[in-house]
């Protein structure tokens, strides 16, 4: 039985032809694809001393109801695959960084608010901070795999990824916006991490970045073991990972990684405290 699933990272803009990509990918046997942050708005910016541009940027949001959300509910459902879309989401108070993953029935089945937005900065300055972090079970060809979302920043603190090994994800998405390999203070360490996460907490970790110019692409995957399994170049493309699902569950049953309380049959991430090891 194939216990493989293939996970499409668009490394594109906003300008790119969304539904050209989406069928490239379903074309290479994707059965999730994931674009970058805030792709409703290109993660664009604006002047710290235009106000009048800091409105506009904010009226922009777009509702979870809208044309660009059912854009890709249709085109989750007219090519049979899920969808990591990002946007920057209209509410009653600030706006909210958001990525929805959109199953292959069109249907949104979970919402993440980034956590850990950049308040420190525009553009997200003017927004609100998630506090929750989902897993949902999305059916696939493998059967169904617990899946979490991570919004860039997110990846570079713990608590978010915690939240999501307690309720046993298995594939984490990452839609993201900066330098990831060639960053001018701190070079590739974001990859670094993202590596570590998945090896400390044994899952998969798929990472949609911009191209150059704006960023500098390299969109990448890693198993459960922390190796690269895929990553792009900065080009504008399409990057297909193979995540092999049926290693990442042998990992996860075994005490080598998650320990198990034999007492309650229950996982749990770390020695107690008391143990000396």
């Amino acid at each position: 039985m194939n216990d493989t699933l293939k996970v499409g990272l668009a490394q594109c803009l906003p300008t790119a032809d969304v539904g050209e990509i989406i069928r490239v990918a379903s074309h290479k046997d994707c059965e999730i694809v994931v674009f970058p942050e805030m792709f409703s708005n290109g993660y664009s910016s604006f002047s710290a001393d235009d106000s009048s541009a800091a409105a506009e940027w904010v009226a922009a949001a777009e509702p979870l109801d809208g044309s660009f959300v059912r854009k890709f509910q249709k085109l989750a459902k007219q090519y049979r695959l899920a969808i990591v879309v990002t946007l920057l989401e209209k509410t009653e108070a600030k706006p909210c960084n958001t990525a929805l993953l959109i199953d292959q029935e069109g249907e949104i089945v979970l919402q993440h608010r980034k956590n850990h937005i950049c308040f420190f900065s525009i553009p997200e300055s003017e927004c609100t901070a998630g506090t929750e972090a989902g897993v949902v079970s999305l059916m696939t060809s493998v059967g169904a795999v617990r899946t979490g979302i991570l919004i860039c920043m997110d990846r570079e603190y713990p608590d978010v990824m915690q939240a999501l090994v307690a309720q046993d994800v298995e594939l984490v998405l990452v839609p993201n916006s900066c330098q990831l390999i060639d960053d001018p203070e701190v070079g590739d360490v974001r990859v670094a991490g993202v590596r570590a996460k998945a090896f400390e907490s044994v899952v998969g970790i798929a990472v949609s970045n911009y191209p150059a110019p704006k960023h500098d692409g390299h969109s990448f995957a890693v198993d459960g073991l922390g190796r690269v399994i895929a990553q792009g170049d900065t080009s504008e493309t399409l990057v297909v990972a193979s995540f092999p699902l049926g290693e990442l569950r042998r990992l996860q049953e075994s005490e080598w990684f998650r320990r198990v309380d034999k007492a309650r049959g229950e996982r749990v991430n770390s020695p107690p405290a008391n143990d000396p090891g």
